[in-house]
């Protein structure tokens, strides 16, 4: 695979094997292949019919799988101008339909009304801090159906933040520099 720097590949679904460019915006990274791999092996059985919401959506990596792996629709949720414009781009590229990209501060946009999701997506720029303020906002703000999964992704050298009660680590890997972990939310 050509390891190309403002490429990503998606790895599964009816999209599988396309190669799509992503802007250069610092702190910008796809989730690698072999944790989106991972990953989407566990979601396997929910990624049908969901409805995920992509907080740091960047290089939609995660999002558009969600989308070429049968969800029903991905809302993309990022701050920075280019990055949107080339999701969108990539969205008519791949044909894919049941997105919404909306450019946003994340924490803001979790201010505003919610409605739930089945699968969030939260790979926030490393080191930025905002992790425990999202999953607070995710937690109160009504945007978790009751049986949601989340998905974090963050250094391998930190810890996963405080979760709510309700909340468990269903699965828990690393790979390289990257932490990456699927929670249920939500009553057992």
């Amino acid at each position: 695979m050509s390891k190309h720097r403002n490429q990503l590949r998606i790895i599964g679904g009816r999209c599988r094997g396309r190669k799509l460019p992503f802007p250069d915006v610092p702190g910008l990274r796809p989730t690698p292949d072999r944790v989106r791999e991972t990953l989407f092996n566990w979601l396997m059985p929910v990624i049908g019919g969901a409805r995920c919401l992509d907080l740091f959506a960047g290089s939609g990596a995660l999002g558009l799988e969600a989308l070429s792996r049968g969800a029903a629709q991905v809302v993309m949720v990022d701050s920075h101008p280019p990055v949107i414009r080339q999701l969108r781009e990539n969205l008519v590229t791949l044909n894919l339909t049941g997105a919404e990209v909306i450019q946003a501060d994340a924490l803001a946009y979790l201010n505003g009304p919610a409605s739930p999701f089945d699968i969030v997506f939260l790979d926030p720029p490393y080191r930025s801090g905002v992790l425990p303020a999202c999953i607070e906002r995710l937690e109160m703000g009504g945007w978790l159906k009751d049986d949601a999964w989340l998905y974090l992704e963050m250094p391998a050298t930190e810890e996963i933040p405080p979760l709510p009660a309700s909340w468990r680590i269903h699965r828990s890997k690393r790979a390289g520099q990257v932490g990456y972990h699927l929670l249920r939310c939500g009553p057992e």
